[in-house]
């Protein structure tokens, strides 16, 4: 059963997500995101510093007797429309900073739909390439992202893998956002449990986005992509998302195509519940099994 600040965490996103208006301007609809910072505790003991990451804007989270030669590189969500690496992001970051004990590049991706695909997707690549020109060993990097960032965590991996630079030691795509068409039968099931993403937001974001691209194209959407030799993940997603089957899919696909992976799926958690890290018992339960999956792999056991 769902922990009472989980019940309390999806009223508050229920009364969020009645609020956005269809026609709401594209800079209101920004500034309401933000919102989403109240969920996340401050993190004690992080310190968060500006940086050009080569050529792209970013914010470094440094956590007390964190390993300075260990890094996570975490892309954030929001429809590839909406978020950015601060306010709340700058919040989450600093949690898993300190769980893991390594820093973490928060990098600030451009958006659609003045920039859509392949923008964020070379904003990523060329973040990870600055990360490997300031000498971090790629077994010392890993890659997180959630709900779009959790895709283009993966399309980042497929660009690495295909221009031919090392990959990294691991990824993490929460609730990752993998199918721009919504073809999985969850966004059916799962309709009217999931109180944030619904399939006509999907559709929206999805079109600005892609501007009229393919929508099958692999690092918009890399469900369809080949998925072989990139580094093992570890997946998280909530049981009552319309995005369930995505990750279940993205699960078995990786699978198919010989990569390590492992996926949990928490019982009656919202889109991208580790947003609420420091609130909600369920939240920093999957930022301590982040931890535990990584640290190993980043050389930190």
């Amino acid at each position: 059963m769902a922990s009472a600040q989980a019940e309390a965490i999806k009223d508050r996103l229920r009364e969020f997500a009645a609020g956005l208006d269809p026609n709401m301007e594209l800079e209101q609809m920004r500034a309401s995101y933000e919102t989403f910072a109240a969920l996340t505790t401050v993190p004690e003991g992080v310190e968060w510093t500006q940086v050009d990451a080569g050529g792209v804007p970013a914010i470094w989270a440094d956590a007390a007797a964190g390993a300075s030669d260990r890094v996570l590189q975490y892309v954030h969500g929001g429809g590839y429309v909406i978020g950015s690496a601060d306010y709340y992001y700058r919040r989450l970051t600093g949690h898993l900073a300190r769980a893991i004990g390594c820093r973490v590049l928060n990098v600030d991706y451009r958006l659609a739909p003045e920039f859509p695909h392949p923008a964020p997707v070379e904003d990523s690549t060329a973040a990870y390439r600055w990360l490997l020109d300031q000498g971090f060993e790629p077994a010392h990097i890993a890659i997180a992202g959630d709900s779009a960032g959790g895709g283009l965590t993966v399309a980042t991996l497929l660009s690495i893998r295909d221009v031919g630079l090392p990959m990294p030691a691991a990824a993490v795509p929460l609730s990752p956002w993998v199918d721009m068409e919504g073809t999985g039968e969850s966004m059916v099931t799962m309709a009217e449990r999931d109180v944030l993403v619904s399939p006509d937001t999907i559709k929206g974001m999805a079109e600005a986005f892609l501007a009229g691209q393919d929508p099958r194209s692999p690092l918009a959407a890399p469900l369809h992509a080949d998925l072989s030799g990139l580094c093992p993940l570890y997946i998280q997603v909530g049981g009552d998302e319309t995005l369930l089957d995505d990750s279940t899919r993205l699960a078995e696909r990786v699978g198919h195509a010989g990569v390590e992976c492992r996926i949990d799926v928490f019982p009656e958690m919202q889109h991208v519940f580790q947003m609420a890290a420091g609130t909600m018992p369920e939240a920093d339960e999957a930022i301590g099994r982040i931890a535990e999956w990584l640290r190993p792999r980043l050389g930190l056991a």
